[in-house]
């Protein structure tokens, strides 16, 4: 959705520029253009944010990675929020951390997931043991 916003704010841009059309109106569909292309790009970038494997789980943001193995994954919970009228499930992580032995609490939702976060929840607690 993100890329169809951005691509969309780029016509408009285009037209504008082909109009010759008023400079605020032009500055206005630029800053629009560069910002839901950043968003379209972070969005694209940093999906799927949770990876399982034999030797532990990977979350990734935009900018950094966290590996932890699975002997440092201390909870995986499922919480059941109400927002906007309709009940949403978020994966509750909790992570100890390689440096300082610091403690991570990492919250995924289903888009930054791809899937279901129950159904992830299932999966790392079978992988878990």
């Amino acid at each position: 959705m993100a890329w169809v916003l951005a691509v969309a704010a780029l016509a408009w841009f285009v037209l504008l520029r082909v109009a010759a059309a008023d400079a605020p109106g032009q500055l206005l569909a630029a800053v629009a253009t560069i910002g839901l292309g950043l968003a379209a790009l972070s969005g694209t970038r940093a999906r799927p944010r949770l990876s399982a494997g034999p030797d532990g789980l990977t979350v990734r943001r935009l900018t950094w990675s966290l590996h932890v193995p699975w002997s440092r994954v201390d909870g995986i919970r499922v919480l059941r929020t109400r927002r906007l009228g309709r009940e949403t499930s978020l994966l509750e992580l909790d992570l100890r951390t390689a440096v300082d032995d610091g403690e991570r609490l990492v919250v995924l939702g289903r888009l930054e997931l791809g899937e279901d976060p129950e159904e992830v929840a299932e999966a790392l607690h079978a992988r878990l043991g």
